[in-house]
């Protein structure tokens, strides 16, 4: 049976929410032939029963290329258009507050809350002269829309952490020592255990889990 599938050519054509998605079933399932469906079903927008009508060739075919667009390495988005708004990449790390820190360095390696982490990182652009922009503030309670981001924008700035080998601790560190330290702040820390090598594993465990090459 002949179907016209919609296959992604690039990262930016598959949002963080699908990919979410089909991390959760590839987390709890082996068999190559339901996941290459689900890939399929998730990515192409198919129904499972017409996946299932398909020459094996073309199942083949298309997860093959699916499968080879996740091992981009994408330099880092810094703007994005959702929903008819522009997003953009926070401009300067160093100004980030503290709870913006602790969402990102809770949220970060968690794969399932990841569009949690990305609501830190890139936000409604409210000024733009040029190349030079100015975001909405931090609002956590949006984080849901995220999901609908593009997964090059999620890829790159994962990748942008993990190469460049930003010490978030550091910079966190240097900002709560020209402002007074809470004993409540200081607790939070202890519990999210604040650490660059604790950052870097999380991030390696992201790239793992998506099957990026670290080199």
């Amino acid at each position: 049976m002949k179907v016209n599938a919609n296959i992604p050519s690039t990262l930016s054509e598959i949002t963080l929410g699908q990919y979410q998605k089909y991390l959760k079933i590839q987390d709890s399932n082996e068999d190559e032939n339901f996941l290459a469906i689900k890939m399929i079903e998730i990515f192409c927008g198919l129904r499972g029963d017409t996946i299932m009508t398909m020459r094996a060739k073309s199942i083949k075919d298309i997860t093959a290329v699916l499968v080879e667009m996740f091992k981009e390495k994408p330099a880092l988005v810094t703007s994005f258009t959702m929903n008819d708004k522009e997003y953009g990449f926070i401009p300067i790390l160093e100004d980030m507050s503290f709870g913006e820190y602790v969402d990102l360095d809770t949220y970060i390696g968690d794969f399932e809350n990841l569009h949690k982490a990305m609501t830190v990182l890139y936000r409604p652009i409210k000024q733009k002269v040029k190349n030079k922009y100015l975001i909405e503030d931090y609002n956590g309670d949006d984080s849901d829309l995220m999901k609908g981001m593009p997964m090059n924008a999620v890829l790159s700035s994962i990748l942008f952490f993990y190469h460049l080998g930003m010490d978030l601790s550091k910079v966190m560190l240097n900002y709560l020592q020209e402002e007074e330290m809470t004993l409540a702040q200081a607790q939070i820390l202890e519990k999210s255990g604040v650490g660059i090598n604790q950052f870097s594993a999380c991030l390696t465990e992201i790239l793992q889990d998506l099957k990026i090459s670290l080199n």
